[in-house]
């Protein structure tokens, strides 16, 4: 097959006068003379001009919306406006055949609500061609950022015997016949005689073991799938997405929030510097989207702006108590505007009262501190009392405009005597923890790390409203199709 040149690098190309050969998906044929042509390399589309009354008619009835054509010819200077070059076709050949009145996708808005029941093909679009790209180069950005700075890029299981998060919603991971499984001597299920002799699920995080990789290798991240069998029905929530979590050895709060604030700023400039054009995209569309709302529901801010406005401000930072005496005291709150009204120290934040403190109060983003420590995880760093005997752990939240939080980490616990007492207060049995206690009886050492699910950076970057929108094949309750 001939060598094809991508459309991206035709359109910014400084050469014309020269024979080129470009492949695609047609998104328009105009005239019979005019073919605008994609091939997912960009959203903008590469015209090709057709010398129609030299061309067969019968290959120009197989020029439909969504056909893979090739063409030969030549890159000339474009006449038309908002172009720079065009093709003069010499030759072109079809490639693959699609017909009008049977393709779901028809050149006209689709709604985002179709568009998820044709995952398959919604690449096509330009929303999703932009959404994608962006995914990419924030993936490609996240292990840069890590790579530079020395990490060790760590694979940690996806069949495991642990619940990092002591939460329960875990997919089981059994080889056994469903509808007979082998029983104990009481009736409960055998699981002696499963695959792994013990029971499984899917991993809810790779933090417990990218903690043993940072005890000897000192900086690792993961960055790959995680499930949770939560039957949440929401735009902020999925069965399977993607976590990046770094552990670092001798870090502690501080450098931990460091870390982060630098993580995300570099991943979103580096999105910003690569995808001007499909960031420039999605702006507009979400603007467009936002004068269907309220005038007082609309953001004040283009994507671009919010974007900018993470990379130009230091993010505040305060602690829980802090954040609690705000809310407290804040407007909504005290007139009841708040669907969970903030009464007092204790309170598990919601995303209202986390945007509130970023979006109204402070106007950049926030670094939350030192929550109760009931309302965290066993592994988080406990400090001392204070002086109203209040007990927080070194846990750390990363609010962001339009989201609410989306980085959670800590100082992890590295005392063995107050990370058992945590694990029996919890409930959590130590026997089957036995190798992450061992972190601690041997060479422990103080560290810290976070957890960003991948999916809600995609969702702050690209402006969109659904998570199902920003990862190619969704998985949500009653829902594993492609």
């Amino acid at each position: 097959m001939s060598q094809r040149i991508k459309i991206k690098a035709l359109l910014e190309s400084e050469q014309t006068g020269i024979d080129i050969t470009v492949k695609g998906w047609v998104r328009a044929f105009r005239q019979n003379r005019f073919i605008a042509l994609n091939d997912g390399s960009t959203n903008n589309n590469i015209q090709i001009v057709v010398d129609f009354e030299n061309t067969d008619p019968a290959l120009l009835k197989r020029i439909t919306f969504g056909a893979a054509i090739s063409v030969t010819g030549e890159l000339i200077p474009s006449l038309g406006q908002g172009q720079k070059v065009e093709v003069i076709a010499k030759d072109i050949e079809i490639l693959g055949d699609c017909d009008p009145e049977e393709y779901p996708l028809q050149p006209k808005k689709q709604t985002l609500e179709f568009l998820r029941e044709k995952a398959h093909l919604r690449f096509r679009t330009n929303t999703f061609g932009a959404i994608f790209r962006v995914r990419n180069s924030l993936s490609f950005a996240v292990h840069q950022f890590f790579q530079e700075r020395g990490f060790v890029y760590l694979h940690t299981p996806i069949i495991t015997a642990s619940d990092a998060e002591g939460a329960g919603e875990t997919f089981h991971v059994t080889n056994f016949d469903l509808a007979n499984p082998p029983k104990t001597e009481t009736g409960e299920i055998d699981f002696s005689q499963d695959f792994f002799a013990k029971a499984t699920n899917l991993t809810v995080s790779g933090q417990l073991e990218g903690e043993l990789g940072a005890m000897a290798l000192s900086d690792i991240y993961t960055f790959g799938p995680t499930f949770r069998a939560e039957n949440s029905n929401t735009t902020r929530h999925l069965a399977e997405f993607w976590m990046i979590e770094p552990e670092v050895a001798f870090n502690d709060l501080n450098d931990n929030m460091d870390l982060a604030e630098d993580m995300l700023k570099y991943v979103i400039k580096y999105a910003l510097d690569k995808n001007a054009d499909d960031i420039a995209f999605l702006s507009q569309r979400l603007t467009e989207e936002e004068k269907q709302k309220p005038q007082n529901e609309r953001s004040e801010m283009t994507l671009t702006d919010k974007l900018q406005f993470c990379l130009d401000n230091d993010f505040e930072r305060l602690t829980y108590t802090e954040a609690i005496e705000i809310l407290k005291e804040s407007t909504p709150n005290k007139k009841k505007k708040f669907q969970y009204p903030v009464e007092g120290w204790g309170t598990d934040l919601q995303s209202e009262h986390e945007r509130y403190l970023v979006e109204k109060h402070f106007k950049k983003p926030v670094i939350l501190t030192d929550y109760p420590k009931e309302i965290k995880a066993f592994y988080m760093r406990q400090n001392e009392p204070d002086a109203n005997g209040r007990e927080t752990v070194r846990a750390m939240d990363i609010l962001f405009p339009g989201i609410g939080e989306i980085v959670g980490g800590s100082q992890r616990e590295e005392r063995l005597d107050k990370l058992e007492q945590r694990m029996d207060e919890m409930g959590i049995p130590k026997d089957e923890l036995w190798w992450y206690l061992d972190t601690r009886r041997f060479g422990a050492c103080p560290h810290a790390g976070f957890g960003l699910g991948f999916e809600r950076l995609v969702l702050f970057v690209t402006g969109m409203g659904n998570i199902r929108d920003v990862i190619p094949f969704p998985r949500y309750p009653r829902n594993a199709e492609f």
